[in-house]
């Protein structure tokens, strides 16, 4: 038996190091280290594979790293198992700290995509390129408009108790949602159904605060929002959700949203269909500004 293998003298080994300049300072002996994960099995687990090997490669151990980004100790070791998706400004703050030049970023964005089911990876795609977002919005306020408490309170309604899928569903929300804010962000037109705004998903508070929101979007350079009231009655899009991307080539994509389903249609004449029948309820719609009034009344008939 070696001195290193000696049980004794490993541990001797270990209170020596814990105790030493070097490891007050962040830095880890090579026995402290964990053993190499495999980044095949998903983009999630590449995303933590490369965060352990640039962390070991400085010699830093975990508790050195919670010192740099803002996360516990076993947050960021779940994200290092490949068990968590990083909330979504920590992948830049790897870049800078590390000097990876959007390598965590790039990553990151793979692993939303991942994180979402098959039948709205297509969809994410298509909002990630477009240079027109029409949608109709039956019952939910649209994910692009989202605050987060009102995205974590219908998580939490999926699937109860299991925060770490609700976090994760929230990031990959939030990464979305950038497109909304960056130099080649697409023009957003949402019709929301006045069944969307007087539903309080999350209670009073977080309601108010979403319609706040709503409100501060009603009429941008780049979004536009009407309402459709109660009172128009019956219409074609009743009982879903609709969305239609334009594409920087010229075409557009529709995409249908029930339950837990969602359906892509790319035939040019389904998808002109079904843009006859949102620019027909468009033109029923509230103005902006009697939307925003509308937004402000529904605010005030929450409870307080």
């Amino acid at each position: 038996m070696s001195l290193q293998t000696h049980p004794v003298m490993a541990r001797l080994a270990s209170k020596l190091w814990t105790n030493s300049p070097v490891a007050q300072e962040g830095y880890m002996p090579m026995s402290a280290r964990a053993k190499e994960l495999d980044p095949a099995g998903s983009n999630k687990k590449l995303f933590g594979a490369r965060l352990r090997r640039m962390r070991e490669s400085r010699g830093w151990s975990l508790d050195y790293l919670v010192t740099k980004v803002p996360m516990s100790k076993s947050q960021l070791a779940r994200v290092e198992r490949g068990e968590y998706l990083a909330p979504e400004k920590i992948p830049a703050l790897l870049d800078e700290l590390f000097g990876t030049d959007e390598l965590f970023v790039q990553l990151y964005a793979l692993a939303c995509r991942e994180a979402v089911q098959d039948q709205y990876q297509r969809r994410m795609e298509c909002e990630a390129q477009a240079v027109s977002i029409k949608e109709y919005a039956g019952t939910l306020v649209p994910g692009l408009l989202q605050t987060d408490e009102y995205a974590l309170a219908l998580f939490a309604a999926t699937r109860p108790g299991d925060r770490a899928w609700q976090e994760e569903q929230l990031a990959v929300r939030k990464q979305r949602q950038t497109r909304l804010y960056g130099p080649d962000a697409p023009h957003l037109a949402v019709l929301l159904d006045e069944a969307s705004i007087r539903r309080p998903i999350g209670g009073p508070e977080v309601m108010r605060r979403q319609l706040e929101f709503l409100v501060s979007m009603v009429d941008t350079p780049s979004c536009v929002i009407q309402l459709l009231p109660y009172n128009h009655g019956e219409h074609s899009l009743l009982g879903g959700s609709l969305a239609l991307f334009t594409l920087p080539e010229g075409n557009s994509i529709a995409y249908e949203e029930s339950i837990d389903t969602g359906t892509l249609l790319e035939a040019p004449a389904v998808v002109q269909e079904r843009m006859l029948r949102w620019e027909r309820l468009w033109g029923c719609a509230l103005s902006p500004q009697e939307t925003a009034a509308a937004l402000n009344d529904a605010m005030e008939a929450l409870p307080r």
